[in-house]
């Protein structure tokens, strides 16, 4: 059985401020934007090139068991692109508060830069150079297909 990580749900405090920073900051793209059942509104964002997406939602967490996690409690979130420096200058560009790029080792995956939504969800985005000739859904359609 196949399984796909598609959507993310991401704890915020306010969901109009959330998308803005994710649409107007990040770049990513608004998929979804109403009420999907009375009470119930969901917006969903997808970084460009992305098979995986946030959701934001009023409602969305009175539908999972469990403790609702508090905006701003997710760390660790990551971002990868084939070109760490033209990225962080499309970012800065966009107005996001976005750290300088760290190089920890030379090798390729090895360096990253950091950011924040305005409740404190914390992003890393990854430079993976091999990206650039070898999409994610190339690799994954070429093992599906072996």
């Amino acid at each position: 059985m196949d399984m796909t990580l598609e959507v993310i749900p991401l704890p915020v405090s306010d969901i109009d401020r959330a998308r803005d920073f994710y649409r107007d900051k990040v770049g990513f793209h608004v998929d979804i934007d109403q009420e999907v059942m009375p009470g119930l509104r969901i917006v969903q964002l997808t970084p460009p090139g992305s098979g995986c997406s946030i959701a934001l939602g009023d409602g969305l967490w009175k539908m999972t068991p469990g403790p609702t996690p508090e905006p701003g409690s997710y760390q660790g979130l990551q971002l990868c692109v084939a070109d760490i420096r033209a990225a962080h200058a499309e970012l800065v560009a966009r107005g996001l508060d976005v750290s300088e790029p760290v190089q920890y080792a030379p090798s390729d995956g090895a360096t990253f830069m950091y950011f924040k939504d305005p409740d404190g969800n914390g992003w890393s985005v990854q430079e993976y150079r091999r990206r650039a000739e070898e999409p994610l859904h190339k690799v994954l359609g070429d093992l599906a297909g072996a």
